[in-house]
């Protein structure tokens, strides 16, 4: 990432936050105290910015100019709002389908899912603040361009997203290779939430607990699960493939 796509020091960090410019993530110093970080922190939790307190070396690493304690990282898209996505697509007349990435880390699993999801007429990603991948150049490259037209939604967590597309009226459904319900035998047409975890873990037990059903792929190999972006192929085009029974 260039220089051009960091905000050092206080004052310029809380212009761009009070101007409403996208950031992706804030590193501020280990025990920094003022006036100043109590307002980049509220801003922070206020618009779902992820933050973290780092050592001093860290910063340092990132540029030699004088960083005052914080760093930003400057988002490559505008993030959209999930409490204002889901009404405004009701109110076009079209059923909801959005994709949950829960704890996914990998941005070239990440952008291939991208790719697919807006060719497949996806209405949304939607990631977790903390634990996730963010959208960064070399996702946006992996996904051939995907994450510039396809809506992402970042959300203080996966459990609390579930949560609000059920009351929106949305099924949601995680993918679980120990579920009972193969994927083609299940109800998977819209409105729908598509859960997809990560790979070394999978869809988080809370999240689980939550979601309206758990469906599988079936799988005849040894290797146990598939990666997640061709896990996510699959289960996508099959809601395409009811949406249009």
């Amino acid at each position: 990432m260039g220089r051009n796509n960091l905000i050092f020091g206080m004052h310029p960090l809380l212009e761009a936050l009070e101007a409403g410019r996208e950031i992706d993530k804030i590193l501020l110093k280990r025990g920094l105290r003022s006036d100043e970080v109590s307002r980049i922190m509220a801003l922070a939790r206020e618009r779902i910015i992820p933050l973290q307190m780092v050592p001093e070396e860290r910063l340092s690493r990132l540029t030699r100019g004088q960083h005052q304690g914080v760093i930003a990282f400057v988002s490559e898209i505008e993030y959209t709002s999930l409490e204002q996505l889901i009404p405004m697509i009701y109110e076009q007349g079209r059923s909801p389908f959005v994709v949950l990435l829960d704890g996914l880390t990998d941005v070239r699993n990440f952008g291939a899912i991208a790719r697919t999801a807006e060719c497949a007429g996806v209405d949304a990603l939607i990631i977790p603040e903390r634990g996730s991948v963010s959208v960064t150049a070399d996702a946006i490259k992996t996904s051939a361009g995907a994450l510039h037209r396809l809506p992402v939604c970042r959300v203080s967590s996966i459990a609390s997203a579930v949560a609000l597309l059920q009351q929106s009226g949305l099924q949601v459904v995680a993918a679980s290779e120990k579920a009972s319900d193969l994927y083609t035998e299940t109800d998977l047409r819209l409105p729908l939430g598509l859960v997809l975890g990560a790979e070394d873990h999978g869809v988080s037990t809370d999240v689980l607990r939550m979601v309206d059903r758990i469906i599988r792929i079936p799988q005849v190999g040894a290797i146990g699960s598939l990666n997640v972006s061709v896990a996510a192929g699959i289960l996508i085009y099959e809601v395409v493939r009811q949406a249009k029974k």
